[in-house]
């Protein structure tokens, strides 16, 4: 099997968007970036801070997809439905 960066990035989000998974993924990231042990090392200028940033606007899109479209389906659950109710209709004298 090939590595390759698309590959990385789809098991990443696959990960992030099973909810057994997530929040460990999230914690994981978290540490990952204020780890000074990683990929490109934080003291090389701006290398350093590169796989950083990317892997926390991944992070940050991933979850702000996930909130939103959770956030869509509680919406809609408001929304009156399309149904159509029989009514019998009684004349009050």
């Amino acid at each position: 099997m090939k590595f390759s960066i698309p590959l990385l990035y789809d098991w990443y989000r696959n990960l992030l968007r099973n909810p057994m998974y997530r929040w460990w993924v999230v914690l994981a990231t978290l540490l990952y970036i204020l780890s000074p042990i990683d990929i490109a090392p934080d003291f090389i200028p701006i290398l350093g801070q590169i796989d950083d940033v990317l892997l926390l606007s991944v992070l940050f899109s991933e979850l702000s997809g996930l909130a939103l479209a959770a956030w869509k389906a509680g919406q809609g659950s408001d929304q009156p439905s399309a149904e159509t109710v029989d009514v019998d209709a009684v004349s009050v004298e």
